[in-house]
Order: structure tokens, then sequence, then C-alpha cells
């Protein structure tokens, strides 16, 4: 049975091939080269991808992702196509599901949002309700470093309380594009900000925003 990471992946990895190596994407500092570099090592190699997270490991991090940017990038576009390796436990479904539903999905609309002609996705009200679930689990996280008060909702009016503190600015959209804003996309995210003005202009000056 497909899951919503597996077909996640394999639009990351077309869209990639297609616009090519040196595209630009929303990852400061990256074209698709450098992301698909990192999509590869986050599964690949667990030794340097605690980089990620970690500010001491991020040396061995960046030599890695350094080595894998400098493979052919057809080769690059395979592995993230085939996935992690046999006995790696992204190959569990649910691991898989938690781990790269939402990590995919960033990454594709990374790309998507980041070329001159890009236009929103239409995805289906099951996949955005997957997307909520994952972003309510997730919302202190990545808005634990928000300079403001920070809510994120639904339409439907469903909330999520990122971030407490004062003044308090709400952010309301479809999870997909609440999930870009918390992750630090907010110049394209699809949203509406209610609040004092100056807490929202902090908050889409924000660079800290998200993972």
């Amino acid at each position: 049975m497909s899951t919503f990471a597996k077909r996640e992946r394999l639009l990351l990895a077309d869209l990639l091939e297609t616009t090519g190596p040196d595209a630009p994407t929303l990852c400061e500092g990256w074209q698709t080269r450098d992301l698909a570099a990192h999509v590869v090592v986050r599964e690949r190699r667990a030794d340097a991808a605690g980089g990620i997270m970690i500010k001491q490991l991020a040396p061995r991090l960046d030599r890695v992702m350094a080595e894998f940017a400098a493979k052919p990038y057809e080769e690059l576009i395979q592995l993230i196509r085939t996935g992690p390796p046999r006995f790696s436990p992204f190959q569990l479904k649910q691991l898989d599901e938690a781990s790269n539903t939402v990590e995919f999905y960033v990454h594709t609309e990374d790309v998507r949002r980041a070329q001159e002609d890009w236009t929103p996705r239409e995805l289906d009200p099951v996949f955005q309700d997957a997307l909520w679930s994952r972003l309510e689990r997730m919302a202190r996280l990545v808005g634990r470093s928000a300079p403001t008060g920070l809510v994120l909702r639904r339409p439907d009016g469903q909330t999520a309380v990122a971030h407490k503190g004062a003044p308090v600015v709400t952010v309301t959209g479809e999870p997909s594009e609440l999930l870009l804003f918390a992750h630090g996309r907010q110049t394209v995210a699809k949203v509406e900000l209610d609040g004092d003005e100056n807490a929202i202009a902090k908050l889409h000056e924000a660079k800290q925003l998200g993972i």
C-alpha cells in the first residue's frame, strides 16, 4: 500500500530530476544538488545526520554532505527514489510515515516555490488532515524560537499553540501552508496573519522559526 511518505518521496525525486542540479531552492545557500545530498545523507549516513540537530556534529555533516554532493546528480536522484538501505529504521512503515511525510512535503515545496512559475498544489483533504495531525504534535518544537506568541489555525477553527507569549499572532491557513510557515518558509506560505502589526513584522522576519 502506498503511503504519504512514499508518494512525496517520488514527487520530490521527479521534481529534482526535472529541475536539474543547479536550480534554486528555498533553503538558503542550497541548490537542488545540495538538497538532494541532504536527503540522501539524512537517510543513509546516521553517523553524520546527527549534525542536522546537534551543532557540535555539524562539521562532520558538512564534510559528508560535500562528498555526496560531488556524486553524479543522477545517482543522488536514484538513491532518493529507492529509499533508505535495507536495514535502516526508515524501512519501517510507521517510522517512515512519521519522519518523512513532512520532510519530503516541505522539501518538495522548497524546490517548487523557488521557481518563478510555481503554482500551489491541490492537496486532497485526507492528506491535509494527515499534515495537520503531524503539525499538532510538532507545533511547540517548530515554534519554540518564535519572537511572539504563535497560534496556528485551520480554516475550520482547529488550533495549535506553537509558542506561548504576548502579543499573540494567529496564523490561519490550510495545514500544508501552516507547515511551511512554521518551518521558516514564511515568505511563500499562503496564510493570513492576525495580531499586533509589530509582532507580525517580527514573525515574518524571524530567521530561527522552524527546525
